[in-house]
This record gives structure tokens, C-alpha cells and sequence, in this order.
């Protein structure tokens, strides 16, 4: 048997994953008057009401090795296996938690990857992991392909607001007010393990072009599923996947919503598209 572990910066949530038949550890955020779960879909809509509100953003913190020391204690019992995958190092230290949860147990049967990704690409690698689990695939041949395939796969959107950005000190207030004069829309790529500004569009439908071009230009792969993430608006997310489905004749797609871990900075009415590269 493989335990498969993965964090809610996956934006899986609890009823998710026990149809995935997963384990899941939680990074937690705390707004100035207290924390906001991030557990179920309802969760999310509650995380950017609040969000939307708040004067300072809130602060998240990664789970603790306690919690996957749990989770791989009641494993070793039953003498199964474990792949840990979690949200890239370059965004939480969830992975540094997690080694030493494998270093506390002192069980040798757990394979650890650092994904690399985060919302829906991080969701499409757990969900690739969970096929190969249940095509009979051991824990070390599944982290193998994993690790193969994580920087094959892409994950950017298109943000709203300068907002955010200025409340997380990532840009000057002056600059988020001419941004938003100017309607401008900031085109992000998760690379390198970081969120990075792919370009500054003018208004929505020029920041949609850019998406494609970075598709284009990645020849976006029909062989495995596109995902498609928003952060409060469904109906922009689900325009988006099909007016992409009918521009790239994909086969297979999927919409989810994006929850608080990675809207903190993204905020309202972003959209997203992970995909994997054909080259």
C-alpha cells in the first residue's frame, strides 16, 4: 500500500481528498482577527470576503512536522509506503517540515518532492501521482516520474488588481494607483519555483493573449489535461477554458477554484492555466 501526502496549497480540499484516497496537511493563514481554514470550497469564498475587507494582508504559515509526522507514524504501523508532495520551496518551507517529519520517524519507506508548483499544477502532479498509485506504481517510481515531469509543467494567470501587490509590499502604492488607471493587468508564471511577472497587460483580453503566447510558444501538450483555475469569479474561469478548449483543440480540461494560500497575493477575479509543455 502507498500513502500519498500533499498540502492545501493544492488547493485540494478535504472532501477531495478522501476521493483521492490522499492525505492532506494544512498551511494556515491568520488574518489581524484571527485564522481562516482553508478546508473546503466554502472556505474559499469566505477567505477572499474576508480578504477583500482586511486593511493588512494575512500571514500564512506552513504545516508543522508534527502533522506529517502523524501521517506517516500510523503509515509505518501498517507497513506502507509514503510519497510526500508539496508546494514549491520556493514559495513555503512546507518541504523543509516535511524532511524533518521523515528524519523524526526515522522510517525509511518515505519518498519526499518538492513539486516545484503550487495551485492547479501542483493539484495536476498530486492527481498524476494518485493514477500511477493506483496503476500499481511504487513510491520511489512515482516520485521519479514526478520529479521528470514537474518543470514540464506550467502554471500562470492573469491578476485583477495592483491591490494586493501593494498591500504585500511588492509594489509602491503610487504605482498600483497608476496601474489601476491605466487598467493594468499583471500576467504571472510560477518559474524557478517563484511566482515572477511575465509581462503588464492593458485590460483582460490583452493579458488573455499573453497566456496564449506563453502556450504557444511551451506547445501546450494535448496528451495530458489543461487545468484551469479561478479565484472568485467562476464564470470568467470557466470563459476562459473554453474559449482556450476551442483555441487549442484540447481534449481534456478541468476547472477549480484557487483558495487562500496563493490568492492571498493573487486576490480577486484572477484566473490561471496549468498546463504541460510539449518540448
Amino acid at each position: 500500500m502507498l500513502r500519498i501526502i500533499t498540502d492545501n496549497a493544492s488547493d485540494i480540499t478535504v472532501e477531495q481528498a478522501k476521493e483521492l484516497d490522499i492525505d492532506l496537511v494544512f498551511v494556515e493563514i491568520t488574518f489581524e482577527d484571527g485564522e481562516c481554514p482553508q478546508r473546503s470550497t466554502e472556505d474559499f469564498v469566505t477567505f477572499y470576503r474576508r480578504l477583500e475587507k482586511c486593511d493588512k494582508l494575512p500571514v500564512t504559515s506552513r504545516p508543522s512536522p508534527q502533522a506529517y509526522l502523524n501521517i506517516i507514524q500510523d503509515a509505518k504501523e501498517k507497513d506502507e509506503e509514503v510519497l510526500i508532495l508539496t508546494i514549491s520551496g520556493g514559495l513555503s518551507g512546507t518541504v523543509e517540515s516535511a524532511h524533518e517529519a521523515k528524519r523524526m520517524s526515522g522510517y525509511d519507506r518515505v519518498c519526499i518532492v518538492d513539486t516545484h508548483q503550487a495551485i492547479i499544477a501542483q493539484r495536476l502532479l498530486v492527481e498524476m501521482a494518485v493514477r500511477l498509485r493506483d496503476e500499481g506504481y511504487s513510491a520511489r517510481e512515482i516520485a521519479r516520474r514526478i520529479e521528470h515531469s514537474r518543470d514540464k509543467v506550467v502554471v500562470c494567470g492573469v491578476v485583477d488588481t495592483l491591490k494586493y501587490l501593494r498591500k504585500g509590499g511588492r509594489i509602491p502604492a503610487g504605482l498600483a494607483a497608476i496601474g489601476s488607471i491605466l487598467n493594468i493587468k499583471p500576467v504571472i508564471v510560477l518559474e524557478d519555483t517563484k511566482l515572477k511577472t511575465m509581462g503588464k497587460a492593458r485590460g483582460y483580453t490583452q493579458g488573455v493573449k499573453m497566456l496564449y503566447q506563453r502556450m504557444k510558444q511551451d506547445q501546450c501538450s494535448k496528451a495530458y489535461p489543461v487545468y484551469f483555475g479561478y479565484t472568485t469569479n467562476r464564470e470568467l474561469g470557466l470563459s476562459l477554458l473554453q474559449k482556450t478548449k476551442e483555441t487549442f483543440g484540447l481534449n481534456c480540461v478541468k476547472l477549480h477554484p484557487v483558495g487562500g494560500v496563493i490568492g492571498t497575493h493573487c486576490g480577486t477575479d484572477c484566473v490561471a492555466i496549468a498546463y504541460v509543455k510539449g518540448h
